[in-house]
């Protein structure tokens, strides 16, 4: 779901875009390396794009092998969405069908279309044909929550996401109200998730690609905290290709927050260690994110995002060192420009994450008043 991300724009040097001046339109795709298209579909947020993925692919089947495509994340359940990609599926995939649906993690603008796009190219078995299944990949955690939230009789947010976010300080009625409103906002954009899939797990790799294209590489599986409960990223090391999801961005950073399912959490620790990982990776990698453009300067910017978050904890210390803060009282700390209700919610969540960063580390204490959490700086 694409959050209120932080704009870092300005910690970034020199990046190199290979693709500075270039976009995808709307169901056209861009060659960005061999065997991968990049694809864009729109999203009605503030951050109105995400990044999909086309690699052409081989699979063998019953009768052979099959030529073909996967996908890599999806795009929202709506309309425009559907009508874009079937624009794309006639234009843009050379009279082949889509062979697998790889989801890097559980937010709606990646799994949103998942069920759709594996229906639409699954077909049943009959008496001359032995039927082939289009299935979803993705990790078991991201997947079950997926599909815990695209539930009908269950709220991802509603009463118990107000009353969170209002023991840390969010006061405003008419938001809190809105927020109440959203019980069903998840499943609103993901409204069905597959009943089957295919486990990714760190670690593991894939065989994609095809012999009559650009030949069968290897993709290695990089599990990611804090963004995501299992975000996945996949790199090959023969293309010299990570397909990054949200784990690494180019020009804002990636949201990372607490909500009220595990209110207790520390994901800002593991989205940094997350991060670290990525460091294994040369240099040159290039870096094709979910939001933004492809760029190369992994470690740079590895160094750039630490250093953002680093100055963001800083902030909320002095801050709370002068009296005790709540999450609420830190949004003009942490973000220096309005909000609205799409972006408070989730930047509420990114407050409590740098708190509650601060507060395991035992930096800061929290205190409850009144049903209010206040942090404060740890006496020496």
């Amino acid at each position: 779901m694409s959050p209120p991300v932080t704009d870092t724009n300005q910690l970034l040097q020199e990046p190199d875009y290979p693709w500075v001046d270039t976009l995808p339109d709307l169901a056209h795709t861009i060659a960005v390396a061999p065997g991968v298209r990049w694809l864009r579909m729109p999203l009605p947020f503030a951050l109105n794009h995400v990044n999909l993925w086309l690699l052409r692919d081989q699979i063998e089947g019953p009768d052979g092998s099959l030529q073909g495509w996967t996908v890599v994340d999806c795009g929202i359940a709506d309309e425009t969405t559907r009508a874009a990609w079937e624009q794309v599926m006639a234009t843009q995939l050379d009279g082949l069908p889509v062979l697998r649906v790889l989801v890097t993690h559980m937010h709606p603008d990646h799994v949103g279309l998942a069920h759709w796009l594996t229906q639409r190219w699954s077909r049943p078995a009959s008496a001359i044909d032995d039927g082939f299944e289009c299935r979803l990949w993705m990790s078991a955690t991201d997947f079950a929550a997926a599909r815990l939230g695209s539930r009908a009789d269950t709220a991802m947010g509603g009463d118990a996401a107000a009353a969170f976010v209002a023991s840390h300080g969010l006061a405003d009625a008419q938001a809190l109200a809105q927020i109440r409103a959203r019980a069903r906002y998840y499943a609103s954009m993901v409204p069905q998730v597959p009943a089957t899939y295919r486990r990714l797990m760190d670690g593991g790799v894939l065989d994609i690609g095809s012999a009559q294209s650009s030949g069968r590489h290897a993709w290695h599986c990089l599990a990611g905290y804090g963004h995501a409960p299992e975000h996945i990223a996949l790199h090959s090391p023969a293309l010299g290709v990570l397909l990054a999801g949200d784990m690494l961005l180019p020009r804002i950073s990636t949201n990372v927050s607490v909500d009220h399912l595990e209110p207790e959490a520390n994901p800002l620790a593991l989205f940094l260690g997350s991060l670290e990982r990525l460091r294994s990776l040369p240099a040159d990698t290039l870096v094709l994110p979910s939001h933004g453009k492809p760029f190369r300067g992994l470690h740079a910017r590895i160094d750039q995002l630490q250093r953002h978050h680093a100055d963001r904890l800083a902030d909320v210390m002095a801050a709370c060192a002068i009296e005790p803060r709540t999450a609420a009282d830190l949004l003009p700390v942490l973000f220096r420009r309005p909000l609205d209700l799409h972006q408070t919610t989730f930047a509420m969540g990114e407050s409590i994450a740098h708190l509650n960063a601060l507060w395991h580390e035992g930096r800061l204490r929290r205190q409850c008043e009144q049903g209010v959490y206040r942090f404060s700086q740890t006496p020496a």
